[in-house]
């Protein structure tokens, strides 16, 4: 499929900010007393790094609840934010007192605001855009001003719906180029009467079917309007409170809290695709391991997920669509198809289909593979995450998998280890520490930090080392929190190598979920507060938070110049240190310097990666460009030279390896039994044999080599 290249801010501009922003039940405000009382103490009393609730939180409140409610600058004019503004540093005091004045005077407005703004739209929406005309529109809302009146505030409205509608009339005349295209090469071929070839449409009439889709998709959106109430907005208030302290410290409303419970849970349907709100979008988090998403292999972490169609009917727009009623269009029962809009990291857009299918959990699980290189045999263990089920006592979990997965590799006469924890997010601690004490004799692996309280050193006990060979261990952007453990430990006993991108996620905080009806006797569901109550520390004193594990060996990737991870969060935590922990360092390896050396250097020689660092530049540049040309043979010049670039580096997708990956003998003995898991398997090693980073660091792995000199008891 044709990809389209350019912001595509163009298509969901206005569709992002008009979805939901109507009050449709009265307040109840003697339960949002209630809360926010209950809320600022639980914070106060049990939060990591709790801050001083005074004017210059009240500050930081006001913007960021006016912010949430109007990002785009498309609802207050300038008048608003100054009557607004006398509450700026009283909202601390009123939050103390229980006060909900500025709420109720915001969102009065607010509705106010939206209901006018439906005129607007309307209006606009009617009469043809001069895309003659040469105009831009800048798209980073950061930097724009409110309106300074209504006047002011409809020309913004007019300059938004016309990016809109450029974006989608640009579609529809590639699409009816492609169409035509087509029909001339199979009329050449098979005779068909031009007669019967694709009837053109004029631009005139295109840009009308634009205006009407944009008109459309902003009339579903009003009407979804109706869904939200109080609970909706006022939990939003409270947010703006909570992510003062910190990114991972939310409110949950009563609905939110059940399907916050679903998603720990690990109940999976779908297109197995753990999905998190990121501004008005819907944003691809996860993909679970073995999922239709992930076997399909076109949707990616990092996705935004625009529109959301049934098979063939037509897509509906879910920019600005609460999470929960997004995944209600994206998920459905098994055997169905459903068409995902999405736009990329590189800023196209393209449609996406998925036959949905029940997400087995089974592939969330440790699984191996064998590979040779240089005629010597090695095993990769991939760990998609850290789990445990602390309800059930003989259920599996992710340390006992991997100590029988590794005994089952030495049976195979493997020389080393390579472990792949890209995209592992964490899960268990005390799983993470067990897996750590496969690796080495005894001794600490991580430090659990309490609000005022002196370090708990958390240590492998067990003198028993499952395995005593080379071991690298693989990560990238996307794992955190026990992932990083388990890694900063490997790194600070000098037990493995670490290879991947610059750094891991840095997520070191443990969060704890407190259902507040258990704190206070009330007769409604008061929801629940997700609250940092901890924080990782290494054993060398350094913590995770921010840094992550930098990693030994660094390789390029298309999020390099990208600022991903905790560090992109809104207020997060700040690195520090505390004392180490009493530990020795390990001299497993005689050339761990060399080999490491010797990797930067083929990495720096190697085309195939200077080409992905030439594209992560590239798409750091596109996605720094924010300005959309409204001309509309300038915008189509632009796209076009931009989709010209992006074929310098379609040789990225197409690198493939001289390596073979088998399953292990007793998977082999399964797979004659079980064709679907023969599938999984050889999606997968046909996947590592793409992966030029698996290559890179099984050839670090196998130019490994033990001390002679270690002794180690096993």
């Amino acid at each position: 499929m044709k990809k389209q290249y350019k912001i595509i801010l163009p298509i969901i501009i206005v569709a992002g900010m008009l979805f939901g922003f109507q009050i449709t039940n009265k307040p109840d405000p003697e339960k949002d007393k209630v809360l926010i009382g209950l809320v600022r103490y639980a914070l106060k009393q049990g939060h990591y790094e709790p801050h001083l609730i005074n004017d210059d939180f009240s500050e930081k409140v006001f913007t960021d609840f006016i912010d949430a409610l109007d990002p785009y600058k498309r609802f207050f004019v300038q008048s608003d934010i100054e009557e607004f503004s006398k509450y700026k540093t009283l909202i601390d005091d009123q939050i103390k007192s229980e006060d909900l004045t500025f709420y109720n005077v915001v969102m009065e407005r607010f509705d106010q605001r939206v209901l006018e703004s439906q005129n607007y739209y309307r209006e606009i929406l009617q009469k043809p855009f001069d895309f003659n005309k040469e105009d831009n529109f800048d798209v980073d809302y950061d930097k724009k001003e409110y309106s300074l009146n209504q006047t002011a505030l409809i020309k913004n409205w007019h300059k938004q719906l016309k990016v809109s509608t450029l974006s989608r009339l640009h579609e529809k005349i590639q699409l009816q180029e492609s169409m035509a295209n087509t029909d001339e090469s199979s009329s050449e071929e098979t005779e068909v009467p031009a007669e019967e070839a694709v009837t053109l449409k004029s631009f005139e009439d295109l840009e009308i079917e634009s205006r009407e889709a944009a008109l459309k998709s902003l009339d579903d959106l009003y009407t979804l309007m109706s869904e939200l109430d109080d609970t909706d907005w006022f939990a939003i208030f409270i947010n703006t409170m909570t992510i003062q302290f910190d990114p991972h410290t939310n409110y949950f409303a009563p609905k939110d809290k059940k399907r916050f419970d679903i998603s720990m849970a690990g109940k999976l349907e779908g297109i197995g695709a753990r999905l998190q709100k990121r501004d008005d979008y819907t944003r691809v988090a996860e993909l679970i391991s073995g999922g239709p998403a992930w076997r399909g292999g076109d949707l990616e972490v990092g996705d935004l997920i625009l529109k959301v169609g049934q098979g063939e009917e037509l897509p509906v727009d879910i920019v600005g669509m609460r999470l929960d009623d997004a995944i209600e269009f994206i998920k459905g029962k098994k055997g169905t198809e459903v068409k995902l809009t999405v736009k990329k990291i590189d800023g196209s857009v393209e449609v996406i289909s998925i036959i949905r299918d029940i997400v087995e959990l089974e592939e969330t699980f440790v699984k191996s593979s064998l590979v040779e290189v240089d005629n010597r045999k090695f095993g990769l263990i991939n760990l998609p995450k850290f789990y445990i089920d602390f309800n059930e006592r003989n259920f599996r979990n992710s340390a006992t998998d991997m100590e029988q997965e590794i005994a089952r590799l030495k049976e195979e006469n493997v020389e080393g280890l390579l472990i792949d924890l890209r995209n592992n997010g964490g899960g268990s601690l005390k799983t993470a520490i067990e897996i750590a004490g496969l690796f080495i004799s005894d001794g600490p692996v991580v430090q659990v930090k309490y609000r005022g309280e002196k370090p708990n050193i958390r240590s492998d006990k067990d003198k028993k080392i499952q395995w005593d060979g080379p071991l690298v261990v693989l990560v990238n952007e996307l794992s955190a929190s026990a992932s990083e453990i388990f890694a900063a430990a490997m790194q600070d006993y000098n037990r493995a190598v670490i290879i991947g991108s610059k750094q891991s996620f840095g997520k070191g905080t443990v969060q704890n979920v407190l259902p507040l009806n258990n704190y206070f006797k009330y007769d409604k569901d008061l929801g629940a507060l997700k609250m940092t109550i901890q924080k990782f520390y290494r054993i060398n004193g350094g913590s995770t938070q921010l840094k992550g594990v930098v990693s030994d060996i660094a390789m390029p990737d298309k999020y390099t110049y990208f600022e991903i991870g905790e560090r992109d969060e809104k207020n997060p935590l700040s690195w520090d240190k505390i004392e180490p922990a009493e530990y020795t360092p390990l001299d497993v390896y005689e050339n761990f310097h060399a080999v490491v050396n010797d990797s930067k250097k083929r990495i720096g020689d190697n085309p195939h990666f200077i080409i992905i660092d030439e594209n992560a530049r590239w798409l750091k540049d596109g996605r720094d460009n924010t300005i959309v040309n409204l001309n509309y043979e300038k915008f189509k010049k632009e796209i076009e030279q931009r989709e010209e670039e992006n074929k310098a580096f379609g040789d990225i997708a197409l690198y493939e390896s001289n390596l073979e990956f088998d399953s292990p003998t007793y998977e082999v003995q399964l797979m004659a039994q079980d064709s679907i898991l023969a599938k999984k398997r050889e999606i997968w090693h046909n996947s590592l044999k793409k992966d030029i980073y698996v290559e890179e660091a099984l050839t670090v792995l196998s130019e490994l080599e033990i001390n002679k000199n270690l002794v180690v008891k096993n």
